[in-house]
């Protein structure tokens, strides 16, 4: 939930002349609401609606049917003065985005509002994760198995294009955001999607994009985006195994649909 933090907290503490008579029993609204945007201004967890705490939602339904940002904050905790704690995690997580989860303490900390500590816990906390739930554990056997590898990417307001580098077992060997698009299309190029798995000595390549609108019909750009990719792939002697669309709640698959050769 975002909050209007309105002017400065100088303007904000302005004290209004004392009243006599009748009037003094009328508090100033313009005062009054100045006030309360200030104190809003350090909104914390604690102090939302029960039912948007994200702490309440991730015990009512678990983590999965948390956002990114939603996420961030329980991990963040607080705010700042300067910015809510959603504010914080809307600027923390396009550096996650653009780094690949490989962001280190030190590029946390040149956020503002983000101290040592804060750093500190996401830095563990990326570390930790990736020594439990690393990718290269996850075969590829159906195209709903790329699913969990990539749809925290679904709430995401712009197209990202992002490619899977596969072994020759079909195991998960990186997991890369290729390019970031605009709210309805994003542009790729085969030599930007294949220069990491030719890297990687991958034997194989999936992609997947997700599709801001919540519609996972592919549109005519990306049946083209995956013509081009799938001939590259065939020369490189590096396949194209399928290309996936998604969102939140759908996924389309070019391989289920029959428009990339098994």
């Amino acid at each position: 939930m975002e909050m209007r933090t309105g002017k400065s907290d100088e303007s904000a503490e302005r004290v209004e002349p004392v009243r006599r008579g009748p009037e003094a029993a009328k508090p100033n609204r313009r005062t009054v609401y100045r006030r309360w945007k200030v104190s809003t201004k350090m909104l914390n967890l604690g102090e939302l609606p029960a039912a948007e705490r994200p702490r309440e939602k991730l015990r009512a339904h678990g983590p999965q049917h948390l956002s990114d940002h939603e996420l961030l904050a329980i991990m963040l905790g607080s705010g700042t003065r300067a910015k809510n704690v959603y504010s914080l995690a809307r600027e923390v997580l396009p550096v996650f985005d653009r780094l690949q989860g490989r962001v280190t303490a030190e590029e946390l900390l040149s956020i503002s509002g983000l101290g040592s500590a804060k750093a500190a816990l996401l830095s563990a906390a990326i570390e930790f994760s990736r020594r439990q739930l690393c990718p290269e554990r996850r075969r590829i056997a159906f195209p709903a198995d790329v699913l969990p590898l990539v749809r925290h990417f679904a709430d995401r307001k712009q197209e990202h294009f992002i490619s899977l580098s596969l072994n020759g077992a079909h195991e998960v060997s990186a997991v890369r955001v290729v390019s970031v698009g605009l709210v309805n299309r994003t542009i790729v190029h085969p030599r930007e999607v294949y220069a990491d798995p030719v890297t990687d000595r991958a034997s194989a390549v999936i992609v997947c994009h997700n599709h801001p609108s919540g519609n996972v019909d592919p549109s005519s750009e990306d049946r083209e985006v995956t013509r081009r990719l799938a001939a590259a792939g065939e020369t490189l002697g590096i396949p194209l195994l399928d290309h996936v669309v998604f969102s939140e709640r759908a996924y389309y698959s070019f391989l289920e649909h029959g428009e990339i050769a098994n």
